[in-house]
C-alpha cells in the first residue's frame, strides 16, 4: 500500500464522523457528533486488549514501533495532518497492524464525543505543536479542559507521557497539569526527564536532537475514581 492510496472519503458539504478501513475521520468544522454511534473497542480491534492512545502521531514512528512490539496492546493514533495520516495508514497496512486504529481529526474532538469513561490504559502525547506566539495560545493542546477529558477516559491509576523539546511549553504543561485537582506527578521536582529507557523514538524527536535541542520526558498518573 501506498500512502496515497488513502482518499479523503466525502466531499466538504457531506463531511461527517466516518470509520473507513481503519481510519476514523473526525471532519473540522462539523458539528453534530452526536449523530454517530462511534463502534466500542472490542467490535473495532475483536479482543478485549488493554488500549493505549498517542495524540500527536506525527508520521507514525512511534506508535507503529509499540504496536508492532506490543501486539498484545491496542494502540490508537491521533493526527490532524490527512498526509500525515496517509503515511501511517500506508504503513499499518504493509505491517499487517491489526492492533492499530488511526483517527484523522482533532484531538480534543474525538476524546470529549469518543471516547468513554476509563476505557485508556495510557496516554502519550508525543511533540505536540508548541504554538509559541502568544495570539496563537487557543490552539495550545494541553488545557484544563483537555486534562479533564483525559481524565476522564484514563483509568484510575494510570499515566499520561508527554514528551517535548519546547523548554517553554514543557513548564507550561508542568504547571497545567500540577494546578489540575486530579492528576499528580510521577516524577520528583522538576518533575521531568531528559531520558526515558526504552521509550521509542519518532521522526521528530531525532529531528530535534540532530538540531542539538534537549528532549524532556514527564509522566502524570490520574489518582481519582472515575466521575460520575
Amino acid at each position: 500500500m501506498k500512502a496515497k492510496d488513502l482518499k479523503i472519503p466525502y466531499s466538504f458539504a457531506e463531511r461527517r464522523p466516518l470509520l473507513l478501513d481503519r481510519v476514523f475521520f473526525v471532519p473540522a468544522f462539523y458539528q453534530m457528533y452526536q449523530e454517530y454511534t462511534f463502534p466500542s473497542f472490542q467490535e473495532i480491534f475483536n479482543n478485549l486488549n488493554p488500549v493505549n492512545i498517542e495524540y500527536c502521531a506525527g508520521n507514525g514512528d512511534w506508535i507503529l514501533e509499540n504496536a508492532a512490539q506490543n501486539r498484545d496492546q491496542n494502540w490508537i493514533a491521533v493526527e490532524m495532518r490527512f498526509d500525515r495520516v496517509q503515511k501511517i495508514w500506508s504503513k499499518m497496512k504493509n505491517q499487517n497492524l491489526s492492533n492499530l486504529l488511526i483517527v484523522c481529526g482533532e484531538a480534543y474532538t474525538l476524546t470529549r464525543h469518543y471516547l468513554e469513561e476509563g476505557q485508556i490504559e495510557a496516554v502519550f502525547i508525543n511533540f505536540p505543536d508548541p504554538w509559541p506566539k502568544k495570539r496563537h495560545e487557543k490552539h495550545r493542546l494541553i488545557k484544563p479542559l483537555f486534562l479533564d477529558e483525559l481524565n476522564r477516559i484514563l483509568k484510575p491509576g494510570k499515566a499520561i507521557t508527554f514528551v517535548t523539546d519546547d523548554a517553554a511549553y514543557l513548564e507550561e504543561t508542568l504547571a497545567t497539569f500540577c494546578e489540575h485537582p486530579n492528576f499528580a506527578p510521577l516524577f520528583a521536582k522538576p518533575y521531568y526527564k531528559t531520558d526515558l529507557a526504552n521509550y521509542g523514538t519518532s521522526w521528530f524527536e531525532e529531528l530535534w536532537r540532530e538540531k542539538g535541542k534537549q528532549i524532556h520526558y514527564t509522566q502524570f498518573a490520574c489518582h481519582n475514581v472515575l466521575s460520575s
